[in-house]
């Protein structure tokens, strides 16, 4: 067993090279092998985003407060509030985020594949990222 008591592992500020703006990351639980889950407590200030991602087991994101928007390659571009769900398949280039206007903070949990949760691509451009919602 591994017991962390709350604020016990610091807040982390998101690393600049694969967000634009401002996130704070708080770990949840990262399982040792065999196990491959990680998860984590995302918090987007308003305009703050990932950059282009994908996952190779998936990821899925739960909203737990505020106004975010999220976009599949190709796709539209979706808010999200408070109790969404969203799955992202494997491979799937995605990126997330606060909204224009309002923070978000969602639950984020992916399993890795041969150590790699995740592979990092370009930013998201401010017109990508500025597209009509839904549109």
């Amino acid at each position: 067993m591994d017991f962390h008591q709350a604020g016990s592992r610091p807040t982390r500020r998101a690393p600049k090279e694969s967000f634009t703006g401002t996130v704070w990351q708080d770990p949840i639980v990262e399982a040792p092998a065999p196990a491959r889950i990680r998860a984590g407590r995302v918090s987007f200030e308003p305009g703050a985003r990932t950059n282009w991602h994908t996952h190779p087991l998936g990821q899925t994101l739960y909203v737990i407060s505020g106004v975010g928007r999220f976009q599949t390659k190709g796709g539209p571009v979706r808010e999200l509030r408070p109790g969404d769900v969203v799955w992202i398949p494997p491979g799937e280039k995605h990126w997330h985020g606060g909204s224009p206007g309002n923070g978000m903070t969602h639950i984020a949990m992916q399993e890795a594949l041969d150590g790699t949760h995740v592979t990092w691509m370009e930013p998201v451009t401010d017109e990508e990222y500025q597209a009509k919602v839904g549109g």
